[in-house]
C-alpha cells in the first residue's frame, strides 16, 4: 500500500466526509404514521449488557448502533404494513448496522498494516471544523455539549473524525481497483440479457406551442399557427422558429423536450407525433388551452436496441458488478482475518 499521505494527495477531491454519528445524531425526522405502532428498538432486550459486538480490541456498545439506527426508524415505520413487519425489518436494521461498525474497526486495522501511512493533521482538522459548521452552526459550545453527552474527550473525537476518514477513503479506493470490461463479457452479458434492452416507440420532440387568450377563437390560434408553419415549410429552422414563437418553458432551448415516448406525452398529441417521420413537422394540433407544431428531431423504433447502442451501459453495469464483488470479497477476507465476537 503506497503511504496515505502521497495516496490521499492525488484522491482527495475523491474522499467523502465521514457521515458519522454526529451528522446522523442532529437528523430531523419526519413526523411518523399511525398505521402501525412504534415500539422502540428492541436494542436492550436483544443485547442486556449492553455490548453488541467486540471486534479486535473496540467494543460495538447498543449505544453506537442506536445512533446509527436512529434516522433510519421513520422510513422502517413507513414501509411497514404491521408490527411484526416493522420488527423483522428493525431487526435486519441492526444487524446490518452492526456488521457495518465491525467493517470499519477492520478496514481502520488494514490501513494501518502500513506503518508508513497516516490521515495528515489538516485534513482531520478540516473535517472538524466542517461537521461543527454543518451541524452545529459553527457554535462550539454546541459542539462541546454533544461531546460531553456522548462522554468523549476531544481526543476521542478526533480519533473518531479520522477512523471515518480512512474508511471512506479505504472503501474509495478498493472502489477505484476495477479490471477492464473485455468485448467478450460484454458481448455475453448482451446476448444474455437482451430483454434488458428493449425500448419503446420514442421521438426527439421539439415544439411550439401558442397559449389561448381570453376569448381568442380555434380559428385565429390555428392561423398563428399555420403562419409558422409555412415559414418552417419555406426553410427555416424549426429550433429557430421555436425561440421566436413559443410560448413554453423550452423556448430558449428552441422548443426542445428531449426523447419521449408514447405513454409519456398527452394522447392528443401521441398518434400525431408517431405518425411522423424524422425531419417532419405535424399540421396545427388545436386544443382548448392553445394551438401546437410537433416537430420530429429524431426517431427510435420499438425494439431490441443494437450491442453498439448499449456497449457503454453493459460495460458500466459490469464494472460496478465486478466492484461489488471485489470489494464483498475484500470484507470476507478481512473478517476472516480479524477476531470478532458477536452479543
Amino acid at each position: 500500500m503506497m503511504p496515505f499521505r502521497s495516496v490521499l494527495g492525488a484522491a482527495c477531491c475523491l474522499l467523502i466526509a465521514a457521515a458519522g454519528p454526529l451528522a446522523r445524531a442532529q437528523t430531523t425526522t419526519p413526523p411518523l404514521q399511525d398505521s402501525v405502532p412504534l415500539t422502540g428498538d428492541n436494542l436492550d432486550m436483544r443485547f442486556a449488557d449492553g455490548i453488541a459486538a467486540v471486534v479486535e480490541d473496540k467494543i460495538i456498545t447498543v449505544d453506537d448502533v442506536r445512533r446509527e439506527l436512529a434516522p433510519l426508524l421513520p422510513q422502517i415505520h413507513n414501509e411497514s404494513h404491521n408490527e411484526q413487519e416493522f420488527n423483522q425489518k428493525l431487526e435486519q436494521a441492526q444487524d446490518e448496522i452492526i456488521q457495518q461498525l465491525i467493517d470499519r474497526v477492520l478496514i481502520v486495522k488494514e490501513f494501518h498494516k502500513n506503518e508508513k501511512a497516516h490521515v495528515p493533521d489538516s485534513y482531520i482538522d478540516n473535517e472538524i471544523e466542517e461537521q461543527q459548521i454543518n451541524e452545529f452552526d459553527g457554535d462550539r459550545s454546541k459542539f462541546l455539549a454533544y461531546l460531553r453527552s456522548r462522554g468523549m474527550t476531544m481526543k476521542d473525537y478526533r480519533q473518531e473524525v479520522e477512523d471515518g476518514l480512512i474508511y471512506d477513503f479505504m472503501r474509495q479506493q478498493q472502489r477505484k481497483s476495477r479490471s477492464t470490461i473485455s468485448p467478450v463479457k460484454i458481448e455475453t452479458f448482451y446476448n444474455e440479457n437482451k430483454e434488458r434492452f428493449y425500448q419503446e416507440d420514442s421521438v426527439h420532440l421539439r415544439m411550439i406551442q401558442f397559449l389561448r387568450s381570453d376569448g381568442e377563437s380555434d380559428d385565429a390560434l390555428r392561423k398563428q399557427a399555420e403562419d409558422v408553419l409555412a415559414r418552417f415549410k419555406a426553410g427555416d429552422k424549426f429550433a429557430d422558429l421555436a425561440r421566436e414563437y413559443s410560448q413554453d418553458t423550452r423556448r430558449a432551448k428552441g422548443g426542445d423536450w428531449d426523447w419521449v415516448n408514447r405513454s409519456s406525452i398527452r394522447k392528443e398529441f401521441a398518434d400525431v407525433l408517431f405518425s411522423l417521420k424524422k425531419g417532419e413537422c405535424s399540421e396545427p394540433i388545436v386544443l382548448s388551452d392553445g394551438a401546437y407544431l410537433l416537430y420530429v428531431e429524431d426517431r427510435k423504433y420499438a425494439g431490441i436496441q443494437p450491442l453498439s447502442a448499449v456497449r457503454s451501459q453493459i460495460e458500466n453495469i459490469l464494472v460496478t458488478q465486478e466492484a461489488i464483488d471485489s470489494t464483498q470479497h475484500w470484507l470476507e477476507r478481512l473478517r476472516r482475518e480479524g477476531y470478532v465476537k458477536h452479543f
